[in-house]
C-alpha cells in the first residue's frame, strides 16, 4: 500500500491514477471527508482524513504502508510544518520508503514556495529515511487556466516579460515518473528534476498554441497590478508568493533539462506541442 498525502489536489489525483493504473493499492490522505469520493473515483482503495500537520493522524494513515508520497497544497505557508510532520509519521510508522514532491530549483530564496520545499528537503536529508526527491517544473496544464483569454482574445497573457524562458512539464509525465519511483527499485537517495521541455519564451508558447488551435495567439505581458486585481480568490500569502515568483521569472526565467525525466520514463517527455494538440478540445470547449 502506498500513502499519498495532499491527495485531493490535481497532482495528488494524477499520482493516484498513475499508481492505480499499475495495480498499486493507494491510500489517500485528504483534509476533508467530502473529498473522499473524488480520490476514490481516481482509484484510491482507502481514504484517511486529517490535517497535514497532525502527526498522529498521518501515522495512523501510514500504518502498513510500503511508501509515502508526500505533497503539500500549492504555495502553502505551512509547507515546512507539513513536510516535517510527514517525515515524523514515516519514521513512527516504520515506512521503508519516502518520496517527496518538491519543485525545480528549491535553492531559490527569492521564490518562497521553492525555498520552503528546499527546507523540507534539508529535513529529509537529516531523517535517515530511504528517500527520493522529485523536482517538477511548472505544469503545462497551468495554461488551461487562461483558456478564456487564449480562445476569446487570442492572447496568452503573463505577468512577466514575454521573452522570459520557462521549462514546462506535463503533469501526466510527472505522475508516471512518480509511479515508477514508488514501485520500482533503485531510486532511494536520488533527486530527479522532472522537466519536459527546454526553456521556451512566452512568444514560443503562443506560437505553439497557435498551431495547435489553428488560430492566431500572441503573447502579451500583463502588469502585475492588473494580475493582482483579478486574483481576488487568493489570500494575501498566495498573492504575495506568486508575485515574487512572477518577478523572478521576469528577471531569470526557470530553466531545466528533460534528460532525467526521459530516462525515468524510458521515452521522450510530452512536448508542449503534443500537450497543446491533446488539450485543443478543452480550449475549444470554452468557446462553445
Amino acid at each position: 500500500m502506498i500513502l499519498v498525502t495532499g491527495a485531493a489536489g490535481k497532482t495528488g489525483r494524477a499520482i493516484i491514477r498513475a499508481l492505480a493504473a499499475r495495480g498499486a493499492e493507494v491510500r489517500a490522505f485528504v483534509h476533508r471527508e467530502a473529498q473522499s469520493a473524488t480520490v476514490t473515483a481516481e482509484g484510491a482503495r482507502s481514504v484517511s482524513v486529517g490535517s497535514l500537520d497532525d502527526i498522529e493522524a498521518l501515522t495512523r494513515a501510514a500504518a502498513g504502508a510500503a511508501a509515502i508520497y508526500h505533497l503539500a497544497p500549492n504555495v502553502s505557508p505551512h509547507e515546512f510544518a507539513y513536510g516535517t510532520a510527514a517525515i515524523a509519521a514515516a519514521k513512527a510508522a516504520c515506512v521503508p520508503r519516502f518520496v517527496f514532491h518538491s519543485v525545480l530549483h528549491p535553492q531559490i530564496e527569492a521564490m518562497p514556495h521553492h525555498w520552503q520545499k528546499g527546507r523540507v528537503e534539508e529535513a529529509l536529508f537529516a531523517s535517515n529515511l530511504a528517500a527520493t526527491i522529485l523536482q517538477p517544473t511548472a505544469y503545462m496544464q497551468n495554461l488551461l487556466a487562461s483558456r478564456r483569454s487564449i480562445v476569446d482574445d487570442g492572447v496568452w497573457r503573463v505577468p512577466y516579460r514575454v521573452e522570459a524562458r520557462l521549462s514546462l512539464v506535463d503533469i501526466e509525465d510527472v505522475a508516471e515518473a512518480a509511479s515508477r519511483v514508488l514501485l520500482e527499485p533503485g531510486h532511494a537517495g536520488a533527486t530527479y528534476e522532472l522537466v519536459g521541455t527546454l526553456p521556451l519564451s512566452q512568444v514560443e508558447v503562443a506560437d505553439i498554441l497557435s498551431h495547435a488551435l489553428g488560430r492566431p495567439v500572441r503573447a502579451e505581458a500583463q502588469p502585475i497590478g492588473d494580475w493582482e486585481k483579478g486574483a481576488t480568490a487568493l489570500d494575501d500569502h498566495a498573492r504575495d508568493t506568486l508575485i515574487r515568483m512572477f518577478r523572478y521569472y521576469d528577471r531569470h526565467g526557470l530553466a531545466g533539462n528533460p534528460h532525467a525525466l526521459e530516462r525515468l520514463l524510458g521515452r521522450p517527455p510530452v512536448t508542449l506541442a503534443g500537450f497543446a494538440r491533446r488539450a485543443a478540445a478543452a480550449f475549444r470547449h470554452t468557446q462553445a
